[in-house]
């Protein structure tokens, strides 16, 4: 039998610990029959490694950051893991084994700060960017912390549900003459 433990066809909703699913000593839940690991800031680095390294996932597809400010009773965690404002979620690839794993980590929103994984996988790079800029979530040890989609003097991060709905004024130019308008 593999590090995966418990029924691979039927959603884990939670439970006592020894029913519950697990991955590398951490929870496992289903979403779409796609494994969710559920992995504790502290442990994010350490957990990547050992994912890469020892389960085969070679490839980071997709890392992004949520803001549950709005919807703090979600009830898609285990029972063991506490939820916070901001979570990063990573999709991960096996190309041996041909098979997908998503990776959940809660962040406290006085101190969204994870370690980066640029070490791990350099596809990390804009994503941890976009992540930082949209949502405020920092990765130490990033090569490049600029700001990626936003001016570097823009204040805030859009993406965060506490930020305020604004609009920028749309300049238009005036028709020159001998151009027809609507074109």
């Amino acid at each position: 039998m593999t590090a995966i433990e418990g029924d691979a066809t039927e959603p884990t909703t939670g439970g006592p610990a020894s029913d519950a699913e697990t991955l590398l000593g951490f929870p496992v839940t289903r979403s779409c029959s796609q494994r969710v690991l559920h992995v504790p800031a502290e442990e994010w680095v350490a957990t990547m490694w050992r994912l890469r390294d020892d389960e085969h996932f070679e490839m980071l597809t997709d890392l992004c950051g949520v803001d549950y400010l709005t919807h703090p009773g979600r009830s898609t965690l285990p029972p063991d893991v506490d939820p916070q404002r901001f979570e990063v979620v990573v999709e991960l690839l096996s190309l041996s084994k041909t098979e997908r794993l998503r990776v959940r980590t809660q962040l406290p929103a006085a101190a969204p700060t994870l370690p980066s994984l640029y070490e791990v996988w350099a596809a990390a790079d804009a994503l941890e960017r976009e992540a930082a800029d949209l949502y405020g979530i920092t990765f130490e040890g990033h090569p490049d912390p600029n700001r990626i989609l936003m001016p570097e003097d823009w204040e805030g991060h859009p993406l965060r549900k506490d930020y305020a709905v604004g609009r920028i004024p749309v300049q238009f130019k005036a028709p020159q003459a001998g151009r027809p308008r609507g074109r």
